[in-house]
């Protein structure tokens, strides 16, 4: 059964970063235009069947999420495919912060600090480097892969065809290329 990732729609940072240049909004929410990203692949995303998704808790992901699914599939928050921390849009928050605002989603699990942990910049931005980012997208995939090998479990990882909500840099170490804001490419 398949798996599909959507990248999230356009974020306050996607529209404003340029030239390397962080524009300092932390955990970045989608824009209008990504919030209609969100709303245009709906259909499509329900003519995939789609039984359960994997999201992302930063916001933008969250929110794409929500926009794509609504209540009509059980949505489960993995901090496991987060963005790579390297600028201020990748630093997360707080689960409760998160529960206040999305409460119909658990963020319970979540560690206090569930992004990367490590030195920081003047703005408080650490840099995730690149071999602990690798490792975390070969976790991920371990995860993915072994449970799609159980067969009597109804864990969030098994159930599909199965979406995964996420971010440019981790998708593209999946796949090889950056994917567009709410974009869906077939995984496995």
């Amino acid at each position: 059964m398949p798996v599909y990732l959507i990248r999230h729609g356009q974020s306050e940072f996607n529209a404003v970063a340029r030239d390397g240049i962080d524009p300092l909004i932390y955990d970045a929410p989608l824009t209008a235009l990504g919030r209609s990203q969100a709303d245009q692949v709906r259909e499509k995303a329900a003519d995939l069947n789609i039984q359960h998704v994997i999201c992302s808790p930063l916001t933008r992901a969250v929110q794409t999420a929500l926009r794509i699914f609504g209540d009509d599939v059980p949505i489960t928050i993995d901090a496991g495919h987060r963005e790579m921390v390297c600028n201020s849009c990748d630093v997360g928050r707080h689960p409760h912060l998160l529960s206040r605002d999305f409460p119909n989603l658990s963020f319970d699990h979540l560690d206090d600090h569930w992004w990367h942990k490590g030195p920081e910049n003047a703005h408080g931005v650490p840099h995730e480097p690149e071999d602990i980012f690798t490792r975390r997208i070969e976790d991920f995939v371990a995860r993915l892969e072994a449970a799609a090998l159980e067969t009597t479990t109804t864990a969030p990882f098994a159930t599909r065809p199965l979406a995964i909500v996420g971010h440019g840099l981790f998708f593209q170490g999946l796949v090889g290329r950056l994917m567009d804001n709410c974009e869906i490419v077939r995984y496995k």
